[in-house]
């Protein structure tokens, strides 16, 4: 499937590649040696034959290398300990009491 990789703010087309199974947002992924947190996908259909289908999927990213503190958990992502009781449970945000981490030397650390 054809894959648009977009700058989240700007909206600037960075690659079109072919992947077979496009990350869901929130997800880290590489390409080139460069790695990128999808904030958002957008499908873009196409009419074939008098039917819609997906002509190519827009994924809105940001250039980021994954936190070591990065765990996969549920959904997607979250950085730091995600057991906390301050953890944002977020790809983007590790807590409001200490965003900068890490989580193992934070005093206000609680379980849930």
């Amino acid at each position: 499937m054809l894959v648009e990789l977009r700058q989240a703010d700007s909206d600037v087309l960075l690659h079109l590649v072919e992947m077979d199974d496009p990350p869901q947002p929130g997800r880290w992924f590489s390409l080139d040696q460069t790695s990128y947190l999808v904030l958002q996908r957008r499908h873009r259909y196409r009419l074939h034959n008098g039917r819609y289908e997906i002509g190519c999927i827009a994924l809105m990213v940001k250039p980021q290398q994954r936190p070591k503190d990065a765990v996969a958990w549920r959904h997607g992502w979250v950085i730091g300990d995600a057991e906390c009781r301050f953890n944002a449970r977020s790809p983007l945000l590790r807590c409001a009491v200490w965003p900068e981490g890490p989580c193992d030397r934070c005093t206000h650390r609680e379980p849930r």
